[in-house]
């Protein structure tokens, strides 16, 4: 493996390790006298360290282990954990991340931004923990040992006597690497040099845990060393030798004893003699089963080759519905046996779609981890306190929508700190807590990703959104407008109702283009605010971009799709099941409860439907809740790959894609949520059904 690839893989490694850092820390804020997880903290910032030191990486060693150095004395019990304390680790976490993106990227980093957090990191130090830091910053020189360096026990070379001495003590170390140490670019016999620094040093290799030839597999590892450390060094110097590799090793070094005291080193059983066997009993030789606990293995690839791998399968599909669709012309009998194969080949094919879209799909936890970051900040900014909860950080979405939107939701929680949130005055004039909270949730629903960011503020402020609204000649001065159609002013674009221009806001760009990205992912956004309570904003998105189930139905003249996803069940109405309020408003009686009628032909601008027996499909959107969408009728039920409208024709009101059917043509796919907005039905209608639900007529 080259070097750059090593170091590829340590920045990888980073990621995993600065997520654990974060939500440790998280933890922590919860319980802060919880050993396990001061120690999990340490591990990870410390790990990050060693994996430095190894590269040269002396910015981010130094500043790595002064955070360690702070930790190790919460470790020790000498500091206690307080809301200051956790607020530094947090802010030297994000700084330890800013480090580690910079040296990753080849970028230049804040240097003062750096020095101002390590010197509230040295404010907690004592004197001797400044000395070892100053000692550690030192840049590390790592000689490599040679390949066929002499592992004879080292005592038969003359040690140089050191001046001044005064007792020379030993120390018994068994040392003993995992596999990982070895993946981590660790190489034991740097250790063992390191060692004879020290001193003078005895080494007995014990490979009894080695298999026969047969057995061998040629990524565990076997030997081990008992070592015996004769040297005037205090045992934190040995242990030293050791500090890049705690936890990929087994290790135990006995307390410091006089050499008169040391008994004699353990007489360890000579290697066994391993005799090659022949190659017939080499080819029957079983493989060793291997122990079912611990980390699952886990295989990193390009993300490129998934994209192509995910167009192939979705190439796939589409020549699996053409070729369905040459022998459904064919007028085969039931019985016929290609009937019985395309319909394996179609399963095998969604089998195939689905385990390749599993591969994409990641949780967004690191996503919330990084909102926490921006929290902090937005908090700080605005002398604001502000607490972030999360829920659901475990639910998986496509890596490309988790990447696309960081941005936007970004724009969100910062608003929702700056403008959402009162500052503790004004909290507790409302009889508020002080600390305001900034809630951020996602789940899976219908076939959909809920992500919703709220705050407990002091909501919308209607009259001064409105205000801003005619001062900017976005709406007319004498326009009538209801709570709905005021908050949704607030994703115009250059609408801004901030007082002066700050880092944050007033700037006029924010919740349009947070609007405009959301709506590029597929997805779309609202906004709901209660008075003194606060606001919630709701980003709805497709679980991936790439396949989609839907039903193939005709709207007016056309062939279309809607997504099986956004479908509760299909209605054939009976006799009186459909109502007229008004001049034109259409309702279906459901079970007792009136729900409101959409024609989807009218909608898209196609003219009336014609069919005389309408299909209703019984859709859930997202600000009007349930409607009836009145289709023509449904032709089949399939699989589709979804293709993107937005780089060739920009947002089709009611359409969110297109696909390619199984003889060529082309369908639009529905946005039912967008379709059910643009036919609301009047305030009258909607007070009629909430008055007359689970009532006969």
């Amino acid at each position: 493996m080259s070097k750059s690839s090593i170091r590829d893989t340590f920045f990888e490694e980073c990621e995993d390790l600065l997520e654990a850092l974060t939500e440790g820390l998280n933890e922590l804020e919860e319980a802060p006298g919880d050993d396990e997880t001061v120690n999990a903290v340490f591990r990870a910032v410390h790990s990050i360290k060693g994996g430095a030191g190894a590269f040269g990486l002396n910015d981010l060693v130094g500043f790595a282990h002064t955070f360690e150095t702070v930790l190790d004395m919460v470790r020790d019990h000498k500091l206690s954990i307080d809301a200051n304390l956790i607020r530094l680790f947090h802010k030297s976490g994000d700084k330890l991340n800013d480090l580690v993106e910079a040296e990753r990227d080849g970028t230049s980093f804040d240097a003062a931004s750096r020095d101002a957090v390590t010197a509230e990191l040295e404010e907690y130090l004592s004197d001797e923990a400044e000395e070892e830091i100053a000692f550690s910053a030192a840049p590390l020189d790592f000689a490599p040992a040679p390949i066929d360096a002499d592992l004879a026990p080292l005592s038969e070379e003359p040690v140089a006597e050191l001046p001044n001495a005064t007792v020379t003590s030993c120390y018994r170390i068994v040392f003993v690497p995992n596999s990982e140490l070895y993946t981590h670019g660790h190489e034991p016999l740097l250790l063992l040099d390191q060692l004879r620094d020290l001193g003078e040093v005895e080494i007995v290799m014990d490979v009894t845990g080695a298999p026969d030839f047969a057995a061998l597999e040629s990524d565990m590892t076997y030997p081990g060393w008992t070592l015996c450390v004769s040297t005037q060094a205090s045992r934190d110097e040995v242990e030293a030798v050791f500090e890049f590799v705690e936890g990929l090793c087994q290790l135990t070094i006995v307390d410091e004893v006089e050499m008169s005291d040391l008994p004699p080193l353990p007489s360890l059983p000579e290697p066994p003699q391993i005799t090659p066997p022949p190659m017939d009993a080499t080819a029957q030789a079983k493989p060793k089963e291997r122990d079912s606990k611990g980390p699952k293995p886990t295989l990193r690839v390009d993300l490129e080759r998934v994209d192509r791998l995910i167009n192939n399968v979705g190439e796939l599909i589409i020549n699996q519905a053409m070729i369905s669709q040459c022998i459904s012309q064919l007028e085969l009998p039931p019985t016929s046996q290609i009937l019985n194969e395309i319909e394996d080949y179609k399963l095998l094919a969604r089998d195939i779609q689905e385990g390749v879209m599993a591969i994409r799909a990641q949780p967004v936890k690191p996503l919330f981890q990084r909102m926490a970051r921006i929290v902090r900040e937005a908090s700080e900014a605005t002398g604001k306190h502000a607490r972030f909860v999360t829920v659901g950080e475990n639910t998986e979405i496509d890596k490309t929508v988790i990447e696309r939107l960081a941005d936007p939701l970004t724009h969100m929680v910062r608003n929702a700190v700056d403008h959402g949130l009162e500052n503790a005055e004004g909290r507790k004039k409302a009889g508020k807590d002080e600390s305001g909270t900034i809630r951020l949730s996602a789940a899976h629903r219908s076939g959909n990703v809920i992500l919703e960011i709220s705050d407990d503020g002091s909501g919308i402020n209607r009259p001064a959104v409105l205000k801003k609204a005619i001062e900017k000649g976005l709406i007319a001065p004498d326009a009538e407008l209801n709570e709905g159609e005021i908050d949704n002013l607030l994703f115009a674009p250059g609408f801004s109702t901030a007082a002066e221009v700050s880092n944050l806001s007033g700037r006029g760009v924010g919740m349009d283009v947070v609007k405009t990205a959301v709506m590029k992912l597929g997805g779309r956004i609202s906004v709901a605010s209660t008075e003194g309570e606060g606001s919630t904003f709701s980003i709805v998105l497709p679980l991936t971009l790439a396949v989609m189930d839907g039903f193939v139905v005709s709207i007016g003249d056309q062939t279309m799709v809607v997504p099986i996803a956004s479908i509760l069940e299909t209605v054939s109405p009976a006799n009186g099941d459909i109502h007229i309020l008004g001049q034109s408003d259409r309702l279906l009686l459901l079970r007792n409860r009136y729900i409101p009628i959409v024609n989807a032909a009218e909608n898209l601008g196609l003219g009336a439907d014609q069919h005389e027996t309408p299909i209703y499909l019984i859709v859930e959107a997202e600000a009007q809740g349930l409607c009836a969408l009145e289709i023509g009728e449904i032709h089949d039920q399939r699989q589709i790959v979804v293709k993107s409208l937005d780089s060739e024709f920009g947002a089709i009101p009611g359409i969110s894609a297109a696909t390619i059917l199984g003889d060529g043509k082309i369908a639009l796919i529905l946005d039912t949520d967008e379709i059910a907005r643009r036919s609301a039905p009047s305030a009258e209608t909607l007070t009629f059904i909430q008055n007359s639900e689970f009532q006969d007529v």
